[in-house]
């Protein structure tokens, strides 16, 4: 299977920094959101981003120019649709990637493959609900995109292995290290990571510690570069939060029951780095603790 464009659905935080790494790797890429606003967002931030690895020597002003030019953005499914790959990027709600894909549909070619960058829901469920069960994978990138060097292959109970196989080969043609999980809910990367992220939480909540005190426990005492309250703002909380309640549901185990302050912090609308505060407050020029 020759994969030489690529098609991403959702131009958000994921979405635009998947765009980045194919564009780099020399594929053509369609960027696709239902707002042109976030499209254009999106690009500006890409042009952003790609100016720093120019600063930083890692590419010339040509190959940044050439990878922006390989990026073409449409708020249309319709024109996503005759790529070699496709990477639905959109919010972490089922629903609205099974539309997305029932969408896609018809506008497909015969051996376009499917993939969803989901972090945590079923690959098999995802892909019992397109016509191409068997050319369908979890295809999960770490964020920040550009930066972080995983990307999780999660095969479906139908994925036939012509599909593995060129995903492993896009995995390595973007310069990545590949990791195949089994399609158990979160996988393997938040299956170990969010509920030690839901522990911080909880021990925010009893008392334990302060934000400040749990964050600096785990970055001098475990060696971690970010401490987990931090991480959990910089990924999102509702994203923390919906992926707990796929682990909650899909394990049907009490350990992994999300802590009551991170649903409150959710109903808050305190969502993270995103709207401006969650554990910590960043509307000042260094964030502050919100606990």
């Amino acid at each position: 299977m020759d994969i030489n464009t690529v098609g991403i659905v959702g131009a958000g935080q994921m979405g635009n920094g998947i765009a980045h790494v194919f564009a780099v790797a020399g594929f053509e890429v369609v960027l696709s959101d239902i707002s042109q606003e976030a499209l254009d967002s999106a690009v500006a931030l890409i042009d952003k981003n790609l100016s720093r690895q120019v600063q930083r020597e890692k590419m010339t002003e040509a190959d940044k120019a050439e990878a922006l030019a390989r990026i073409r953005t449409t708020t249309s499914l319709a024109e996503v649709g005759p790529n070699d790959l496709i990477i639905e990027a959109a919010t972490e709600r089922e629903m609205i990637k099974q539309a997305i894909f029932e969408d896609l549909q018809p506008h497909l070619k015969p051996e376009t493959i499917l993939t969803s960058n989901t972090s945590s829901i079923s690959i098999t469920r995802l892909a019992s609900r397109t016509d191409r069960p068997e050319r369908f994978m979890g295809f999960h990138f770490m964020n920040p995109v550009p930066v972080m060097q995983l990307v999780e292959l999660i095969r479906g109970i139908a994925t036939d292995e012509p599909t593995y196989q060129a995903m492993l080969a896009v995995v390595e043609r973007l310069g990545k290290t590949s990791a195949s999980a089994e399609d158990f809910p979160g996988f393997i990367v938040n299956r170990i990571l969010m509920p030690m992220i839901n522990e911080a939480v909880y021990t925010l909540y009893e008392g334990v510690g302060s934000v400040k005190s749990i964050d600096q426990s785990l970055i001098l005492g475990a060696n971690h570069p970010m401490g987990p309250l931090e991480l959990a703002d910089f990924i999102g909380l509702d994203t923390c939060l919906a992926i707990m309640n796929v682990l909650h549901d899909g394990l049907a185990d009490t350990k992994y029951r999300p802590c009551p302050l991170l649903t409150k912090y959710v109903e808050a609308g305190w969502l993270g780095r995103k709207t401006g505060r969650g554990f910590y407050d960043y509307h000042g020029p260094v964030p502050v603790p919100t606990r």
